[in-house]
């Protein structure tokens, strides 16, 4: 991306000839992508670029492009390239230690968000204690307590790094002092009846697909967080039991669930006495959400 024609680049040229190059190296909405590099560097949504087409890029500029343009020619998801992500009403830290958040996810706490409210939003209600488990990036938990806010909100992880990476966007997003974290297996540190809600985003594609996922999923996400076991359901198996005692009465559990799973996890929530039992759809018309209340 050297001057054109003897005249300063701009960033209207470096942007279409980024997108140029990366549509040759076959990344995925290569204009979008150049877009958000630049709207990186240049501090601004993309949707402000506009203001910028005009502008003389720094030669400092135009280098950092060339780097994110590479780093995206060579499978690296873009969210990881960029160092950050848009999550709802959070910009998230993003990197290899925990899952990309996702625009499904993003509708995983809207139903939650949405009991919260009708159970606990009158001033004078209950403050629930609300736990995601298998909390990644924290983009779940910091929703919830940046968009509720009155409550008690800890997200645990298996993994170490996860839960430093949720600390690091706890304290990016001022949060810090809000939602507690903690390096956890499951829920068996908890005491019978303790819990008003559970969420978790976790592990439910099969095995088998795990091998045939995009490289820039199977190469750059955590294994951990994508692989559900041959089924897919191991989490959801061994998992929904134990929910079932921490509850408190009442209390509800919310999960995000692979397609074709809904049928599977409403026999699961039945088995353990779970009622108003919902099997949803995503945007695409996929299974995506399955919640019940005790």
């Amino acid at each position: 991306m050297a001057e054109t024609h003897g005249k300063p680049t701009v960033w209207k040229d470096v942007i279409r000839l980024a997108a140029d190059y990366l549509e040759r190296q076959n990344v995925p909405d290569p204009q979008i992508a150049a877009e958000l590099l630049a709207a990186r560097l240049l501090k601004c949504g993309r949707g402000f670029l506009v203001s910028s087409m005009d502008k003389v890029v720094p030669e400092i500029h135009l280098e950092a492009m060339r780097r994110g343009m590479v780093r995206l020619a060579n499978g690296e998801p873009v969210q990881h390239v960029l160092g950050e992500w848009d999550f709802r009403k959070l910009t998230l830290k993003c990197d290899r230690r925990a899952l990309i958040p996702r625009p499904e996810t993003e509708d995983l706490v809207e139903r939650v968000l949405k009991h919260l409210r009708s159970v606990y939003g009158d001033s004078g209600a209950e403050v629930p204690f609300v736990v995601d488990v298998g909390t990644g990036s924290g983009c779940i938990i910091l929703s919830l307590a940046k968009e509720f806010g009155k409550g008690v909100f800890l997200g645990t992880d298996i993994s170490a790094e996860a839960i430093t990476l949720a600390r690091e966007n706890a304290a990016k997003c001022g949060l810090d002092g809000v939602v507690k974290l903690a390096v956890a297996d499951g829920l068996d540190e908890f005491d019978p009846e303790s819990v008003d809600v559970i969420v978790s985003n976790p592990p439910y594609i099969t095995t088998a697909d795990c091998e045939t996922l995009d490289p820039r999923v199977k190469d750059y996400e955590p294994r951990s967080a994508l692989d559900g076991g041959a089924s897919g359901l191991d989490f959801y198996e061994r998992f929904i039991g134990d929910a079932m005692n921490v509850l408190k009465p009442g209390g509800a559990l919310f999960f995000e669930i692979g397609d074709g799973q809904g049928e599977a996890l409403k026999e699961l929530f039945e088995a353990y006495g779970f009622t108003d039992i919902k099997i949803e759809k995503d945007f695409s018309g996929h299974d995506r959400y399955a919640s019940g209340r005790l």
